[in-house]
């Protein structure tokens, strides 16, 4: 074998060596917040949040990070990847700290906006896979970071719901233990992760404005197209994802042991297709017809997830289901014989049609659902990645992260209203038809634009 052939079969392959640190440090970063997230609609509940107030909840961590993302990416390209993460995932820590010490509403809002404004993990580490990794492998390295997502879905969930176990539905326990892994991370980041940033030591002299550096990539047409896709996908979905905990609590009577088993099944999908067939798809069809087929299969999965059929599992009881919802924070014992169901803002099944249609129909809904979403962000912003300088990566990806904040800061208050007026399908019913009219438009408008796949 020649030189040239050896070199060009090196390229072939993922530099694992290089991208497992990053990977481990996302894993564990991502396994706080998924610690969370099944509980998070519960934790406003039990101070007597409606639909509303937990899309507002919702909103109030991308909205902040909507600011804080174009900073930190811009601030990496300047500083380097390592000073940033770090600051990023310190603000992490705080925010989780301050919601298992929580005591009013207004403590887990505080919680989720420093979160916010310091959230750009998710962003620096993927900048950091792309100062790594040649293009052919850019959505593959990508989507890794999405898969150690989808592997912190598995094992958060199992975390949330033996620490609900093991305290007596004592809520403050899972969020202390995402404070644990997110300092776990922290250390990880200081012991394992090595700058791949090469111009940090000659700091760029272009903004920091974090609107500046939106409107700068916006300028370029084929970035605008994709960050215009990024968003709009974005806002349909994270309406789905803030909301679905009050979905099946409305419509099956999922308590926050059910949904978080849901979202285990979430996550062992998204680690297959992000670990398993990801590469092998954008090597193969390149990374347009997997955002095409990507927004189609989400498209499906949420029409299908709006037609779930109102049937809660076989020994589902009401009066239980209130009884834990109001217990759920002061851990002091409620007599039954008190409860009114007004009490609870948000409705739940009556029980009197019981059965596993309701569960099943959810789980098969989830797999076209889970598909979409796994390969629809890695897809897209290696896309966005391959027509940037190296040296504005981070802040390109800074951007993504924002107009994917915004989304998320919009679309739980507009999902919330809709749940709130329309019934609990809306959101979902919506949703998936804009994205199937979303599949037709980005056709169009990608058709022209010549993507180089293989540089």
């Amino acid at each position: 074998m020649s030189e040239r052939d050896a070199a060009n079969a090196q390229d072939e392959r993922l530099d694992f060596g290089k991208v497992l640190p990053i990977f481990a440090i996302v894993f564990v970063d991502m396994l706080g917040l998924t610690i969370i997230l099944p509980l998070l609609h519960i934790y406003a509940i039990r101070y007597g949040a409606d639909a509303t107030t937990i899309g507002l909840l919702a909103a109030t961590y991308p909205a902040c990070q909507f600011i804080g993302a174009p900073l930190l990416g811009r601030l990496s390209d300047r500083y380097g990847r390592k000073p940033i993460l770090l600051l990023s995932q310190i603000g992490t820590l705080i925010g989780f700290i301050l919601l298992a010490a929580s005591n009013a509403l207004w403590m887990v809002f505080l919680s989720r906006a420093i979160d916010g404004f310091t959230g750009g993990n998710i962003a620096v580490a993927q900048a950091a896979l792309t100062d790594i990794t040649p293009k052919r492998h850019r959505t593959r390295a990508l989507g890794l970071t999405g898969a150690a997502f989808g592997m912190a879905f598995i094992l958060g969930p199992v975390i949330a719901i033996l620490s609900l176990e093991i305290s007596g539905d004592n809520y403050a326990l899972p969020a202390a233990s995402a404070a644990v892994y997110s300092g776990m991370a922290i250390l990880l980041t200081l012991i394992l992760f090595k700058e791949t940033h090469a111009n940090n030591t000659s700091p760029t002299q272009r903004s920091l404005n974090p609107f500046v550096s939106i409107w700068h990539g916006l300028n370029n047409p084929l970035i605008a197209i994709l960050l215009v896709l990024i968003f709009a996908q974005q806002f349909v979905f994270f309406a789905f994802e803030s909301l679905l905990g009050v979905f099946t609590l409305n419509r099956l009577g999922f308590s926050g042991t059910g949904n978080a088993l849901l979202f285990i099944y979430v996550g062992l999908i998204l680690v297959t297709v992000q670990m398993g067939y990801i590469g092998r798809w954008s090597n193969r069809y390149g990374d347009r017809r997997v955002i095409f087929g990507g927004l189609a299969l989400l498209g499906v999965g949420l029409l299908m997830t709006a037609t779930t059929p109102e049937q809660p599992l076989p020994g589902y009881s009401p009066l239980r289901m209130r009884l834990a919802l109001q217990q759920a924070h002061a851990g002091a014992p409620t007599r039954a014989e008190t409860l009114n169901p007004r009490d609870i803002a948000v409705d739940i099944p009556d029980g009197e049609n019981t059965g596993l249609a309701g569960v099943l129909w959810l789980a098969v809904a989830m797999v076209p659902l889970s598909v979409g979403a796994a390969v629809l962000r890695p897809s897209i912003n290696s896309l966005i990645t391959k027509r940037v300088p190296i040296d504005e990566v981070g802040g390109i990806l800074g951007v993504s992260a924002a107009l994917v904040s915004s989304a998320n800061a919009i679309s739980p208050i507009v999902g919330g209203y809709l749940f709130e007026q329309n019934g609990s399908s809306a959101p979902f019913l919506y949703g998936g038809m804009a994205l199937m009219a979303l599949v037709l438009v980005s056709v169009f408008a990608l058709k022209s634009q010549a993507e180089d796949e293989q540089e």
